[in-house]
């Protein structure tokens, strides 16, 4: 699983013209645009959920969990794309959506068990991501 965080001070992200999930954060917050692999499981989804609550990357090194800070999640398996060769990137390492989708959920799942306020996009849906990137800070967390 690869999650590519960014932290933003606002987003929202869009099916047909129509909102879908958006976070308005007070100071900062983050998007969590999520890739699946074959091999992940839930405990994967699980122990990333925790590691970005947890990630110290607001200002003052604060984490997400400190300041209450909402979390827009959005699937994303272009993050699993191969470039190596020609110009045409495969998409192989990307889990199916049958396997992906309930582990998204379960990272989203997760995050609001932390105490997270989290917005989510659509699984497999064409969507506009819009975001005010703040630093900007980008950061790609696997384990």
């Amino acid at each position: 699983m690869r999650v590519l965080v960014q932290r933003v001070t606002s987003a929202s992200v869009s099916v047909d013209g129509t909102v879908v999930g958006a976070i308005r954060p007070a100071s900062q917050g983050l998007v969590a645009l999520v890739g699946v692999t074959h091999s992940d499981t839930e405990a994967t989804a699980r122990r990333l959920a925790e590691k970005l609550w947890q990630l110290r990357i607001l200002d003052d090194e604060r984490s997400a969990a400190d300041i209450g800070a909402p979390i827009l999640v959005v699937s994303q398996f272009t993050l699993y794309a191969n470039t190596i060769k020609g110009r045409r990137p495969t998409w192989n390492a990307a889990a199916p959506g049958a396997v992906a989708e309930p582990l998204v959920t379960a990272f989203a799942e997760t995050l609001r068990g932390l105490g997270a306020d989290v917005g989510t996009g659509v699984f497999g849906a064409d969507m506009r991501v819009e975001l005010v990137n703040d630093g900007p800070v980008t950061v790609m967390l696997e384990l």
